[in-house]
């Protein structure tokens, strides 16, 4: 177990006795508690059938080493934050309940027809290429549990044809006979005016109070996502109403574990555009990638602290591999249209890009393709996990090869909580990789590693050179308990030259929940004119729009909603910071270009010049000078409101040099380890990373261990102990 010492900014915000940060994955569930000065964490096996179990257990395990029970650390808890990928995984699953639509009638087949491009939405490029056999997602609300109602909104707002309540009745009663448990309620042009909307929930209530039995959700579009495309508007409603259930059940257990263990505070969840919020303001979509998002967040204040601007975020566990970029010191990407299993919805959320490729991922010969080696996107995660877990797994995993290879000791997995089976790995290697190849059991495991590092290193050029980045200006820093292990392996060939490893790094997203603030999004869709088309047949003055009340009075609707929703966490509004940004586009153009608002509100023509002005600067980085057309005038489609609130955050501790040669204690002498530029096993040095002092410098060959990851050091390259106790990797 590791303990850091940290200090505590001084803030308005009164100092906290304790915060806890858990991130569930998908093999392990990690835990950070900052308690007073002190800082330790620890992981636990992720437990599926209940994700409250594997919370539990690494809390407890987690607060052993503080000396305090876990009712006396939760009594002084401030804060409880919280990072999940059971969304994703219920969504994959189809786990949740059968749901019925609501739609204006004419409307029923907008979900089953969706976009002319959904069929490749979230595909891998391997299924890409197979295009007869591709098809769109199958719907999760099928047709007929699709009813259209009579009603018509226009796009102005006004109520062109009232809601038929008879008429909506009948077909309420035609879905709950259907063996309907949830509804969706998704009317066009509800962006503008919600209100039949509301009306069909309350008639649902109406008809099936809470008290009842029957009783359902009810989840409409306008409070989801009030945007004006129809279609990934009901996408995201559809989404929210799926997993909204399964997540409340699964966080009701862990809220209910906590409570009776002491904490009187609300559960914060981690959300996917870099903040978080109470649970009762949080959706089932913005948990959606919490974990990596976290990380990424994580990342960006470490590397403020010690002075790296531009960072490759690479996070290895046990599931998968997330890459994620910050340039010049902020996390700059951002996707607005993700895609949510196969499902695009418009959505503020970071962006990191995730590939199946972890510790648990298995590996097999392709026989079809000259049995070619693959590796993942299968994982066998945590239950019954890699053949060498001894639970009954018998695919050969990437960390089934590192056992063989010597870079895991299978007497000290997670600090020697957990003994693996060396025979068991290798006999699962060789059954599965060697023989079909007519290869040796230790090639067979280099094969697995050189597959999973090469995948992994493509990943991290793809990510930097396509968005015009040289890799060579970056530093890796690598996470996750397996990413150390392999960050040799990954980083170098992708022409990286520098790594940085953490104390942290086997749970770094659960602290990057720590340094979090809190930060929500509000979207809301009005068309705008703001700047009239000029020389189109005489047509079109080219002034600037002089509507400021229509402009104004949406961010003021935006910030009303906003200031509730603080409120309602304890937040005082005075206290938070609010952004705004637009969606604009030059007329005749199709796509939006969403960019940041220089002014809160516009009071005369000089506000109105530096919103357009500062459009036109992200429009040329976007698409070049070349493609500014401002003759065509300039439309403004949606308002997306920001509201951040600073939290308190921890100065990571900083310690003196001391020698290069590391101390003896930290030496654990030497281990027979699989080394293909040296044609086999060798000798190796070992240490114990705790151990190790900064200004301590280690050559390669060795491998450096810790509790819950091992930094593997090929020949020829050094890993240095910095003054934060970062481990340097060149």
């Amino acid at each position: 177990m590791t303990e850091l010492r940290t200090d505590r900014e001084d803030t308005a915000t009164p100092k906290p006795g304790a915060t806890i940060n858990v991130d569930i994955g998908g093999t392990f569930t990690d835990c950070l508690i900052i308690y007073g000065d002190r800082t330790v964490f620890g992981k636990a096996p992720t437990t599926p059938y209940d994700l409250s179990r594997g919370f539990m257990q690494a809390l407890r395990e987690t607060v052993g080493s503080l000396g305090l029970s876990l009712e006396e650390l939760l009594e002084s808890t401030d804060m409880v934050r919280y990072s999940t990928t059971l969304a994703v995984n219920r969504l994959i699953e189809r786990k949740g309940p059968r749901l019925g639509l609501f739609t204006t009638e004419g409307f029923e087949d907008t979900l089953p027809a969706g976009r002319g491009g959904a069929w490749g939405d979230g595909i891998t490029i391997s299924e890409m290429r197979n295009l007869p056999k591709m098809s769109k997602p199958d719907p999760i609300i099928p047709r007929y549990m699709t009813v259209g109602v009579k009603e018509r909104i226009d796009y102005e707002g006004k109520i062109v044809r009232p809601l038929d309540e008879e008429d909506t009745l009948e077909k309420l009663r035609y879905l709950v006979n259907q063996g309907a448990q949830g509804f969706v309620v998704c009317l066009i042009n509800s962006y503008a005016n919600h209100v039949n909307e509301q009306k069909i929930r309350e008639l649902i209530r109406r008809q099936y109070p809470e008290a009842y039995l029957g009783s359902a959700i009810v989840v409409i579009s306008s409070d989801v996502s009030p945007r004006w495309r129809e279609y990934p508007r009901m996408v995201a409603t559809m989404l929210c109403a799926y997993l909204h259930q399964v997540m409340t059940d699964e966080l009701k257990g862990m809220g209910d574990e906590l409570r009776s263990s002491g904490y009187k505070r609300a559960l914060m969840m981690v959300h996917n555009s870099g903040g978080m919020a109470e649970v009762f303001r949080t959706t089932a979509l913005n948990t959606f990638n919490g974990g990596p998002t976290a990380g990424i967040i994580g990342a960006a204040y470490v590397g403020k602290e010690q002075g790296y601007k531009d960072i490759i975020v690479t996070d290895m566990g046990g599931t998968s591999f997330d890459v994620g970029l910050i340039v010049d010191g902020n996390p700059s990407f951002y996707q607005y249209h993700p895609v949510i299993d196969r499902w695009a919805v418009e959505l503020t959320m970071l962006e990191s890009k995730s590939i199946g490729a972890g510790g648990g991922s298995i590996a097999k010969a392709d026989t079809l393709m000259g049995n070619r080696m693959l590796v993942g996107p299968q994982s066998a995660g945590s239950m019954p996990g890699p053949a060498c877990y001894d639970l009954g797994g018998t695919e050969p995993t990437v960390t089934d090869a590192d056992v063989v290879l010597g870079y895991i000791n299978p007497d000290y997995f997670h600090g020697g909580k957990m003994k693996l089976n060396r025979e068991k790995a290798v006999n699962a290697i060789r059954s599965r990789i060697a023989r079909p190849l007519q290869i040796e059991v230790e090639e067979a495991a280099w094969l697995i590693k050189k597959v999973v590092d090469g995948t992994m290193a493509g990943e991290i050029f793809k990510e930097t050179i396509l968005k015009g980045h040289d890799p060579k200006e970056f530093v890796v820093f690598s996470l996750g308990g397996a990413g150390p292990t392999h960050c040799c392996g990954y980083t170098f060939e992708a022409g990286v030259p520098k790594i940085v490893t953490l104390p942290t790094s086997p749970i770094f997203c659960a602290l990057g929940s720590g340094v979090m603030d809190v930060i929500q999004y509000y979207e809301t869709t009005n068309y705008i004119l703001f700047k009239q088309p000029t020389g189109l047949g005489g047509v079109g003055t080219g002034e600037y729009s002089t509507d400021y009340d229509s402009f104004n009075r949406t961010v003021e609707e935006l910030q009303k909603v906003a200031i509730r929703d603080l409120k309602g966490q304890g937040i005082p509004p005075d206290s938070a910071v609010f952004s705004l940004e637009l969606e604009m586009r030059y007329g005749g153009q199709l796509n939006m270009t969403r960019v940041p608002s220089p002014r809160l509100f516009i009071r005369n023509e000089e506000d109105v010049l530096a919103i357009y002005e500062n459009f036109e600067r992200e429009f040329i980085k976007a698409y070049s000078a070349l493609s500014v057309f401002p003759e065509g005038g300039v439309d403004i489609s949606s308002f997306i409101l920001r509201s951040l609130f600073v939290t308190p955050t921890f100065k990571m501790p900083k310690y003196s040099l001391k020698g290069t040669k590391p101390p003896a204690e930290a030496c654990k002498g030497k281990r027979e380890i699989f080394w293909q530029e040296q044609d086999g096993y060798k000798p190796t040095d070992t240490y114990e990373l705790n151990l190790l002092e900064p200004g301590n410098k280690i050559e390669g060959p060795a491998v450096i261990e810790a509790a819950d990851t091992n930094i593997v050091l090929p020949a020829w390259r050094t890993f240095t102990i910095n003054e934060f106790l970062s481990g340097i990797i060149v």
